[in-house]
């Protein structure tokens, strides 16, 4: 996903259509290279796995599409990590996401990231817009052998950023002054960076022409934590509710692979999980004269 205009584009467009279709509050994002991070509330983990399904696939469909990618384009399942309620843990999460860019080294200030981001807005408040390709259409005139535009099977889709949920009682100038300080801390935190490495940042136009198909030497992974929580407290109430989330549900699964019926899977597992597929039934064979 090299961070380009028309990549960035399709990134905005991808995302402003799967939050139209499968309603979910975005509260910040940015796309990179090679992943992208997502602040968000969603209603269920149902709504938030079709969102996911779908902005997903229609990235690597579209931006796979305009880097000319042919294997498979995520390497992994999305992760979903919970933000507590805390005030002080979703401030970290939006400082986190905010700061992508600088913290690598590549540019000097967030608002120099060319790629898809929702620092412009967050600092403004205008809305965001992006591209949408209608391949459907595109498809069946080409199978008509019609003379087809691409220009012609494009779209706009707009996204509307809502607060944090700490932000919710605050106005929209105060909001945007939080947001500039945050961003300027972050500058300062890469100013001081850049110069301790004695070195200048990547900068925009050498990102726009990097090889999207060109792996990295070494990619590093680290465990992703069951929860982003403030307090040490709140992390380990978290942990144990996991833990009990997790014993009923094997304990529901195994009596539902034991033959429990299906009037009973709502008693049975609990709020918020996912039926585990259930036995073949298949037709009983007979052999006839």
């Amino acid at each position: 996903m090299k961070p380009t205009p028309w990549i960035a584009d399709l990134c905005r467009g991808a995302l402003a259509r799967a939050a139209r279709l499968y309603p979910v509050e975005i509260h910040a994002f940015v796309f990179l290279g090679n992943h992208y991070h997502l602040l968000l509330t969603a209603p269920s983990a149902a709504r938030l796995a079709a969102f996911m399904n779908h902005l997903n696939s229609s990235l690597a469909r579209e931006v796979g599409r305009a880097v000319g990618w042919r294997e498979r384009f995520w390497g992994r399942r999305y992760q979903a990590i919970p933000v507590t309620a805390e005030p002080a843990a979703q401030l970290e999460r939006l400082r986190y996401l905010l700061s992508h860019g600088c913290k690598e080294n590549l540019v000097r200030r967030p608002d120099d990231w060319p790629g898809a981001s929702a620092v412009r807005s967050l600092r403004t408040g205008e809305p965001i817009s992006g591209t949408r390709v209608d391949r459907t259409s595109l498809y069946r005139a080409a199978r008509k052998r019609a003379p087809t535009d691409a220009q012609d099977y494009l779209s706009r889709e707009s996204l509307e950023l809502i607060p944090l949920p700490c932000w919710r009682e605050l106005g929209p100038e105060d909001r945007r002054a939080r947001i500039a300080e945050l961003l300027r801390e972050i500058e300062a935190d890469a100013t001081r960076s850049l110069r301790a490495a004695g070195r200048e940042p990547l900068g925009r136009s050498r990102l726009q022409t990097q090889d999207p198909h060109q792996a990295p030497n070494r990619i590093a992974r680290r465990p992703a934590p069951l929860v982003h929580a403030a307090s040490k407290a709140i992390r380990n109430a978290w942990r144990q509710a996991y833990r009990r989330f997790v014993h009923a549900f094997r304990m529901a699964s195994a009596r539902f692979r034991r033959g429990a019926g299906l009037d009973a899977l709502l008693e049975l597992f609990p709020v918020g999980s996912f039926l585990p597929p259930g036995p073949f039934v298949g037709q009983a064979e007979f052999v006839s004269d």
